[in-house]
């Protein structure tokens, strides 16, 4: 996937910046660039191989330091909702922003 100059265009005024012509050029090859190592990266095949559960993984054994899941915190829901404007059934309650 190349990127236009276009795009370039649209992406700054997305992002509320004004790039000079250099300036949209320069990010124009940089911004193809990632998307070409991207691709790269997409093309090899990976079938038959396991996920590792850290990089590490590939070169040396780890053993992963996971803490227990325990709460450490007791529940304090009331109390927490006392200064909510609305809650029901110990669910806070907002104003709908999605019609």
């Amino acid at each position: 996937m190349a990127l236009t100059p276009q795009d370039i265009g649209r992406i700054a005024h997305l992002a509320r910046l004004e790039l000079s012509p250099a300036e949209s050029e320069r990010m124009l090859a940089q911004l193809n660039g990632f998307f070409g190592i991207v691709d790269k990266m997409q093309a090899v095949d990976t079938n038959g191989v396991a996920p590792l559960p850290h990089p590490v993984a590939a070169i040396q054994n780890v053993q992963l330091r996971l803490a227990d899941d325990v709460a450490s915190e007791t529940n304090q829901r009331e109390a927490n909702q006392q200064s909510a404007p609305a809650v029901e059934r110990g669910l806070y309650l907002v104003p709908r922003v999605i019609e």
